[in-house]
Parts: C-alpha cells; sequence; structure tokens
C-alpha cells in the first residue's frame, strides 16, 4: 500500500464542540497535523482582538483548520457515496481527488500570521502567499510529509489554495461563497462568541450538495438551508466581525507595532526594548523561518515589555492593547468627512500625537454576490441551485430574500479617537476643559455631527 492510500489500522477522532467527532484516516493527515507547522496555529487566535469583545472567542487557528478538513471529509464521503463519476467528463466526483481535498482543507489556513490581518496590514505579507510557500519549501515539515505522497503532490495542494487547480470541484469545496472554511468559521465563531444568530444547518446543507462539470450546486428543495447560511454570515459580519470595539483595538495593536517600527527605524529604540524577532519584519527582509517563528505570545510578551519603554506613546499603546483600554468611535458619512481634521486638531491640541490616536476605519462587505467574471484575479463562485431537471439557477434569481441582498454593502466608516476627548476625567486640566466640550458637541448617538451654532 502507498503512502497516497495508506489509512490507519483505527480511525483516530479528535473530540470538536462544533462537529462533535473529527475523523482523522489517512495516515498522512495525521503527519500533517504532528507537523511543527501545524501545531503553531495552536497558538494563534481565530479571531484575533475579537476576544477582548466576547471573551469566551479564544479558540485558535489550529481548531479551525480542522473543522474545515472534517466538513471537507464529509463532502467527499457524500460525493462519492451518492454522485460517483461513472462516465469521464460525466460531472460526478472522482475519489482520486480526495487526499488533494482533504490536505488543501486541512493546510489553508496555514500561513497566517499572528493577529493575522493586523500584522498582514503593518508588515504586508500574504498569508496565502505564506501558505503555499510552507507547502513547497523543502525545508518545511509539511512540504515533506507531502512529497512522500508524491514529488509534485506539494503543488497539487497548492494550487487548491491558489484557485489555479483544474478540477473546480476541489477548488470549490474549500473557496467559493458557501465553502468547507466558511461553514466551519461561521458556526464556530458562532459557537465561541455566544451568538446563536450565526448558526445554521450544517448537515441539511451538506446533504443538498451536488457535483457537475462546473463545480459544486445545491438541490433546489435546499434552498432555505441556503438562505438561512447567508443570513447567519451577515449577522456574523454586522455583530461580530465589524464590532466597533473590536475594530478599535485592532487601531490600537496597528498603531503599537507601528510605533514600535518608527523607533527602530529613526534610531530611537532603547537596545533593551528592541524586538529582535520582528527586526526582519521591520527591516523588510524576512524569510519564512523568521515568519513562523511568529506567533501571539511572541507578540503579546514583547507587548508586555514594552510598558516600560522610555518612549512615552509606545508604553501608553502596550498598556492600552493589554489592558483592554479601546478607542471610542464615530460613524461618519461623506457629508460629515470633512469635520474630522478640525477634529484631530483639537485632539493633538490637548497633547495626543494623532498619527497614533486617531485613526479612520471602514468595514465593507457584500452579504451575497452572484457577479462572476473569470477576468478576475480570483474569480468569485456563484451559489449555484440545481433543479430536478439538472438545470442550475443562481441563487438570487429564485430567492427573495437574497435577492434583496445582493449587492448591497453593510458595514460603515468610523472615526477612532482617544476615549478622554469625551470623558476626560477629574485629573484633566481645566485649560483643556473648552476643548473637551467643544469636541463632544460634534458626536451624539455614536455619529459625527455639525453642531448647530450657539
Amino acid at each position: 500500500m502507498s503512502y497516497a492510500t495508506a489509512r490507519l489500522p483505527r480511525e483516530k477522532v479528535l473530540r470538536d464542540p462544533v462537529h462533535n467527532y473529527i475523523y482523522v484516516q489517512h495516515q498522512v493527515i495525521l503527519d500533517l497535523i504532528n507537523t511543527k507547522e501545524f501545531q503553531r496555529l495552536r497558538r494563534i487566535k481565530q479571531l484575533g482582538t475579537a476576544s477582548l469583545v466576547f471573551h469566551g472567542a479564544e479558540h485558535t487557528r489550529f481548531a479551525h483548520c480542522l473543522g474545515v478538513y472534517e466538513i471537507t471529509r464529509r463532502i467527499c464521503d457524500n460525493f462519492q457515496r451518492n454522485y460517483p463519476t461513472r462516465t469521464p467528463g460525466d460531472g460526478g466526483w472522482d475519489d482520486r481527488e480526495r487526499l488533494t481535498a482533504l490536505c488543501a482543507a486541512l493546510l489553508h489556513d496555514i500561513g497566517h500570521g499572528p493577529y493575522s490581518h493586523t500584522f498582514e496590514h503593518i508588515f504586508h505579507t500574504d498569508h496565502e502567499a505564506i501558505t503555499v510557500e510552507i507547502l513547497t519549501s523543502p525545508q518545511t515539515e509539511v512540504n515533506q510529509v507531502l512529497r512522500k505522497v508524491s514529488p509534485t503532490f506539494p503543488q497539487e495542494v497548492a494550487s487548491v489554495i491558489q484557485k489555479t487547480y483544474p478540477n473546480p470541484q476541489v477548488v470549490q469545496m474549500i473557496s467559493s461563497q458557501i465553502d468547507a472554511d466558511r461553514m466551519d468559521y461561521l458556526l464556530r465563531d458562532a459557537y465561541y462568541t455566544g451568538t446563536q444568530y450565526g448558526a445554521y444547518d450544517l448537515t441539511r446543507i451538506l446533504r443538498v450538495m451536488r457535483p457537475y462539470q462546473g463545480g459544486i450546486a445545491f438541490a433546489m428543495n435546499g434552498m432555505h438551508a441556503v438562505e438561512d447560511y447567508i443570513m447567519s454570515r451577515f449577522q456574523m459580519y454586522q455583530q461580530v466581525y465589524f464590532h466597533p470595539v473590536s475594530r478599535a483595538m485592532e487601531v490600537i495593536l496597528d498603531h503599537l507595532l507601528a510605533r514600535a517600527n518608527e523607533l527602530y527605524q529613526t534610531g530611537q529604540s532603547d537596545e533593551s526594548f528592541i524586538p529582535h524577532l520582528l527586526l526582519p519584519f521591520f527591516n523588510h527582509e524576512f524569510d519564512l523561518q523568521d515568519y513562523l517563528y511568529l506567533d501571539d505570545g511572541v507578540l503579546t510578551t514583547y507587548f508586555t515589555h514594552w510598558r516600560q519603554s522610555p518612549d512615552d506613546i509606545l508604553a501608553d499603546l502596550a498598556h492600552r492593547f493589554l489592558d483592554r483600554k479601546p478607542l471610542k468611535s464615530a460613524v461618519f458619512t461623506p457629508e460629515t468627512q470633512p469635520l474630522i481634521a478640525p477634529l484631530r486638531d483639537m485632539i493633538k491640541s490637548v497633547g495626543f500625537n494623532v498619527d497614533y490616536y486617531t485613526a479612520t476605519d471602514n468595514s465593507y462587505d457584500l452579504p451575497y454576490d452572484d457577479s462572476y467574471d473569470p477576468k478576475m484575479e480570483h474569480p468569485l463562485t456563484q451559489i449555484e441551485l440545481q433543479q430536478p431537471d439538472g438545470s442550475l439557477a443562481e441563487l438570487s434569481t429564485v430567492s427573495d430574500l437574497v435577492n434583496a441582498l445582493r449587492g448591497k454593502f453593510t458595514g460603515d466608516q468610523r472615526f477612532f479617537f482617544p476615549k478622554e476627548m469625551l470623558n476626560p476625567g477629574d485629573d484633566a486640566p481645566d485649560l483643556f476643559q473648552p476643548i473637551y466640550n467643544d469636541f463632544g458637541r460634534y458626536i451624539q448617538n455614536n455619529q459625527l455631527i455639525q453642531p448647530k451654532e450657539n
């Protein structure tokens, strides 16, 4: 028996609060889980700063990746049992694709860094590109395991992540508008944040999935389960992923790392506070090993050390992040955006460095997008419903609910500023009280407004 087809003598199960059991049946999957690169994901939170809002959200990328693997395994089982290919090109499922799909599912997020998207923004890294590098670099344990399947297998799995794999069924299992990745993180994030509206009927959705020549479709009689999934996604973005306090903490994290970088670049860093594991990123000369040294704990250790920094801004931002002292925020519109400049001037006049204590941020998401443009770098896939006669209908053409969401952005634009501008505290100098009073006139119901003239 080859390594590619080697099954464990007895399947292993991992207890999971979302899926109950995660079933590991292939030796290669068990070996990948035990690599140091995959184990590193235990030390990276799935939701980053959201755990500072939803205290239960301490789950990790490790657990999420196992969940995506388990959903993909169930999809493969369903397809092999009910829709196996019988003649080439008939649109059925070829189970020889199973191991590629399972490995891509398990490893799809292995390139995430600490605090994920905030780190990417500061240091211009790309977790998908790093995922591909981990899969294809001969220096990684992951690559060494994948190469035991075949010399070309690492690149085959990487091509699923890159969306260039020739079988669209495999790509859409891992990356589409309704894929194993999204299906797991919505349920997992809902469970750990305690937000029940993020739940949907996974069992039903898996039951109505169908392979066809162009990818994956869903039986027409499963439309309502798919609608429920779309609405769950909508609610999770509104209530969890776009939460203003989580975004405020991301701003502080972003500015904290940016301040440390600026001090280093300008030669102002005190030698004892230099974060040596971050220097390759400050210098824009990092390699894969530099990246893999980092996790949430490494950054948190630096933040704890920076509390004692002689630089007041670095020390204060570290305190605000570690002790959960978020910035306040107010929603602004194109009409009220011009008010931000004078508000920054007020903030500066009471002693804050506006580069580090203010920010603007927008969070927009399309709850459902039925567009498809093959010329896009990463084309979106439509959600197709399969009629009893085999014909396909795009979801929003038959669902009034989804059609109402189609093409509509959700989210807002916010201006972030120090909480002290609205609550200066008893020790604030009386000299600044008129400025605080004037500033407060521009904020009403957490929105920027044009104050009335006195």
